[in-house]
């Protein structure tokens, strides 16, 4: 049998109902049935996503990294497949106020060591010019490759915010797949374990059982203050800034305009 324990836990605005394990048990098998079926149909759209058609591009246009202009085809690094995500920019803005959300997926992306084993390069697309973008990556850390593709057209460059992929085939490049909207989540790990625990994201949109706590703004928690209020105001930053040595308070986003 499981009991209640005598915590602050009991006050909360809208919990679970307390059952025996053996109810429990029942009920978390019959929610296993939709799992497995989500499961399968997840299979079923990346059985589909491999065969959808590819088109080529100019795999010699040139992106900017830390050893200057490269062909774009260098960051295969001589394998055959390679994966970007394409981190949006705020021209001219401070490292606080770089895009929340990319920060959010370029955090949970720092080591491609699984997918170079697959035979998959990982690179770091974004619009900024790179002698912005240098001292970003720095200061965050990174150890992935990043490269600036500013001024370049779609698929390379253009419209960022998005996880794209690209074979190789000798000297020929082929844009294969590219995701839209909430298809960057499989890159952010936290979503899916937020979406395991009872008050989930606590999120406006999501749908939760009466009483539960009142949702907040779409991805509230991705900024803070400098005592780990989560906020969007103007004194806060991407939450892992708060990690990286140096960062202070700060008294403005520094940002202008709609970052690309």
């Amino acid at each position: 049998m499981t009991t209640t324990p005598s915590s602050p836990a009991a006050s909360l605005p809208g919990r679970p109902p307390v059952v025996d394990l053996a109810t429990w048990q029942a009920a978390r098998d019959e929610l296993l049935v939709r799992e497995k079926a989500h499961t399968h149909e997840g299979d079923a759209i990346a059985a589909a996503r491999r065969r959808l058609p590819m088109v080529e591009i100019d795999g010699s246009v040139e992106v900017v990294g830390p050893d200057g202009p490269v062909p774009f085809l260098d960051l295969f690094e001589g394998r055959d497949e390679l994966v970007v995500y394409q981190h949006m920019w705020h021209d001219g803005a401070p490292h606080q106020g770089q895009c929340e959300g990319c920060t959010w997926t370029a955090w949970h992306l720092r080591d491609a060591v699984y997918l170079n084993a697959r035979g998959v390069s990982f690179a770091i697309l974004t619009i900024g010019r790179w002698e912005e973008v240098e001292p970003y990556v720095e200061f965050m850390s990174y150890t992935q490759p990043w490269y600036s593709v500013h001024g370049l057209e779609e698929p390379v460059g253009g419209e960022m915010g998005y996880v794209s992929c690209f074979l190789r085939d000798g000297d020929r490049v082929f844009l294969t797949y590219r995701s839209t909207g909430r298809g960057n989540e499989p890159t952010s790990p936290h979503f899916a374990l937020l979406d395991m625990t009872p008050y989930g994201r606590g999120e406006a949109w999501e749908d939760n059982p009466d009483g539960w706590p009142e949702g907040r703004d779409v991805c509230w928690y991705w900024r803070s203050d400098a005592d780990g209020v989560a906020s969007w105001g103007e004194t806060t930053r991407p939450v892992p800034q708060w990690t990286r040595p140096g960062a202070t308070p700060v008294e403005s986003l520094g940002r202008t305009g709609h970052h690309h």
